[in-house]
């Protein structure tokens, strides 16, 4: 008796977004696609690149503290120029899809999942160890690819802060500004802003304990 031909087995059909889709989707990814098939999160930073998903788990506490202050302390400034400031938006770019530690935008985010890139006016990105290369390199290359006038960096090698302002010419950043921690960061474009980048850190260095912090007070 004939057998039936081989049929492999269909990918399962998911009623909602969720993670499971990574194991069977073999097909380019795209920006769109990413939205439309893989849950909302505020744990992994999910990226797309090149037809590639990049997932992307939580960077070191020092990278958290920077983007807990440094977009506050930016949007306040950027107010008073009529721009806006995000951590960690959607930001699509073609059929790529960016989420940068800071974004400046010309508009109000307010009410969207996602912004064209065309809107920002600045992008950022907090050097974390393990992504070094992309975000001194591979990042702001993509960016000055496709015209975003600023990109700004903050290192944080040796937990000594440091931020550099790059103004887009010729198609490339070149340094507009740069100041490490004790002394104070200046900007005047896209608009006004100082900092002191040691102000970004929280004080106590890794391995201090409850029990140093009551003797240095003593």
């Amino acid at each position: 008796m004939a057998q039936a031909a081989f049929a492999p087995e269909p990918p399962p059909q998911h009623t909602e977004p969720s993670f499971d889709v990574l194991r069977w989707h073999d097909e380019p990814w795209t920006a769109q696609l990413a939205l439309d098939l893989l849950p909302e999160t505020n744990g992994p930073k999910v990226e797309v690149l090149s037809g590639s998903v990049i997932v992307t788990p939580h960077a070191g506490i020092d990278h958290q503290s920077v983007e807990r202050e440094l977009p506050y302390v930016l949007h306040r400034a950027a107010r008073k120029a009529g721009f806006w400031v995000y951590p960690e938006i959607n930001v699509i770019s073609g059929d790529d899809l960016f989420v940068p530690d800071i974004a400046v935008l010309r508009n109000s985010g307010g009410g969207r999942t996602t912004v064209p890139i065309a809107e920002a006016v600045l992008l950022g990105e907090i050097v974390s160890p393990g992504n070094r290369r992309k975000d001194v390199i591979d990042r702001p290359r993509e960016y000055a690819a496709v015209g975003v006038p600023f990109f700004l960096r903050v290192d944080l090698r040796n937990r000594v802060p440091t931020i550099a302002l790059f103004e887009l010419v010729d198609a490339e950043y070149r340094p507009l500004a740069a100041a490490a921690a004790g002394s104070t960061f200046t900007m005047r474009e896209p608009f006004d802003f100082a900092i002191d980048p040691a102000e970004l850190l929280d004080e106590e260095a890794p391995g201090a304990t409850l029990t140093d912090s009551a003797d240095d007070n003593a």
